[in-house]
């Protein structure tokens, strides 16, 4: 199970933000996450956060023609991300997907996978994250040994986050979170940011990548041997 295939710049030496000192990341307030291990980060998770375009989906938007004043949008899923969605669920693990876009399809498809806390059309994420924190009880316990939470509210919430994104509106959640997540086709600014980048590309099972990572590292491996019908 170890061998789980997170590719990233934690498995390449010199690869990443922490080759470079002045990372983005680090310049922030919880620039103390470095100095834990991200393995026992992955095990303080609770919260997973999602965008939408390029990460579940491959970032393609196809518009058809309807007859009518607007066009017909479609985005392709993966059924794998999907399994992996409702594993994490089923761990104890909370589950949002924030996207800059609105979509009707991305609410049926979150409706499909029991995800309740969905957010589109929001041009700046972080304030919509913060307000999920703030309604969620059981996420502001401090790390053990942490005195780099202040001055922020919700630092020690952010400790217990975990963020996937491909572009530079997830930035300022991934500049946050406790681990930060994108996938390959994601510009050099979001990658230098991110602590991996999966092997798998967005919409093409990148998202269980991670969710069987964070299985992985929580102990749940009666979920990642479970089968279940198409999702």
């Amino acid at each position: 199970m170890s061998a789980i295939p997170l590719a990233g710049r934690n498995a390449i030496p010199l690869a990443g933000r922490n080759a470079i000192p002045l990372a983005g990341r680090n310049a922030i307030p919880l620039a103390g996450r470095n100095a834990i291990p991200l393995a026992l980060r992955w095990r303080s998770i609770r919260l997973a956060v999602f965008d939408v375009d390029g990460v579940l989906t491959d970032g393609r938007l196809m518009l058809a023609a309807s007859g009518k004043s607007s066009a017909i949008e479609s985005k392709t899923f993966h059924v794998l991300d999907g399994h992996g969605i409702k594993q994490i669920a089923r761990a104890g693990i909370e589950v949002a997907w924030i996207s800059g876009r609105d979509s009707p399809v991305v609410t049926a498809r979150a409706r499909e996978l029991g995800v309740t806390r969905l957010f589109q059309g929001a041009g700046d994420k972080l304030p919509v994250l913060e307000a999920i924190l703030a309604g969620m009880p059981g996420t502001s316990a401090p790390v053990a040994g942490r005195a780099d939470a202040a001055p922020h509210a919700n630092a020690a919430r952010f400790e217990s986050v975990l963020c996937m994104g491909d572009d530079l509106a997830d930035l300022p959640l991934m500049r946050r979170c406790a681990i930060a997540i994108t996938v390959p086709h994601a510009p050099a600014a979001v990658k230098l940011e991110a602590d991996t980048v999966t092997r798998a590309g967005g919409g093409a099972g990148a998202v269980r990548e991670v969710c069987d990572r964070l299985l992985h590292a929580l102990g749940r491996h009666d979920l990642l041997d479970q089968a279940e019908r198409a999702c």
